[in-house]
């Protein structure tokens, strides 16, 4: 699928592209439908009046005709379908849930192909939005603090319960196992700087020394001496 693709003045056949987004888009329509979701980051719509947004595992048939804004999060990156507007199942408004296999789609794929996949979707009620970027800036501000699920539910004003589903659904990893990795990404730059174990530990969330210790060698498969910087 090309990048920045632009969609022919008249459409016989889906186009597929990933498109890069940044700030705001005044209302517009097109003569086509589009079919988008996110790869990477989310985008907030205005769709014929109404609110709605896209992110990785919720997307939206935008059918011909139909008017629609939007405000991308910086850096977001979309897969974009530009399809005939007599293309069968793009001439209804519908959100849908992105299959986990087109969440990573790969250049050169077919159009058709993977339209038919997401048109055969399931249909997905109206979710909660849950800014992934806002829950890691806070989170990253005191890894040294305890971050349970509920801690970081609140952050989105959602239950404990429901944030750890849309955080699995857009992640593949539960709450805490993406805290893990978060803790152990600092971690591992901090002790490859030449901070001490027992420094790194207590900064990024662990007890001791032994348990960052031991944390990296189970899920890194590496010990702490290792990463420090050689001269």
């Amino acid at each position: 699928m090309a990048r920045h693709a632009p969609p022919p003045f008249a459409l016989t056949a889906p186009v597929a592209s990933i498109r890069h987004y940044s700030g705001e888009h005044a209302a517009h329509a097109h003569d086509h439908a589009q079919i988008l979701y996110a790869l990477e980051g989310r985008m907030e719509l205005e769709v014929n009046g109404r609110a709605a947004f896209v992110d990785a595992a919720c997307g939206m048939v935008v059918p011909a005709g139909v008017e629609h804004g939007f405000l991308a999060s910086p850096g977001a990156r979309l897969l974009v379908i530009d399809a005939p507007h007599d293309r069968s199942g793009v001439d209804k408004l519908r959100r849908f849930a992105v299959p986990a296999a087109l969440r990573t789609p790969q250049s050169g794929g077919d159009a058709g192909d993977h339209l038919s996949g997401l048109l055969g979707a399931p249909r997905v009620l109206v979710r909660r939005d849950l800014d992934l970027e806002h829950v890691r800036e806070q989170v990253l501000r005191s890894l040294h603090e305890n971050w349970n699920t509920r801690r970081m539910a609140a952050l989105v004003h959602l239950s404990a319960q429901r944030f750890h589903l849309r955080w699995l659904e857009l992640t593949a990893k539960t709450p805490q196992q993406w805290l893990r990795d978060l803790r152990l990404d600092a971690a591992e730059v901090a002790l490859a700087r030449g901070d001490s174990l027992e420094t790194t530990a207590l900064r990024y969330g662990y007890r001791s020394a032994s348990a960052l210790a031991f944390a990296l060698r189970r899920d890194r498969k590496i010990g702490a001496r290792d990463l420090r910087r050689r001269d």
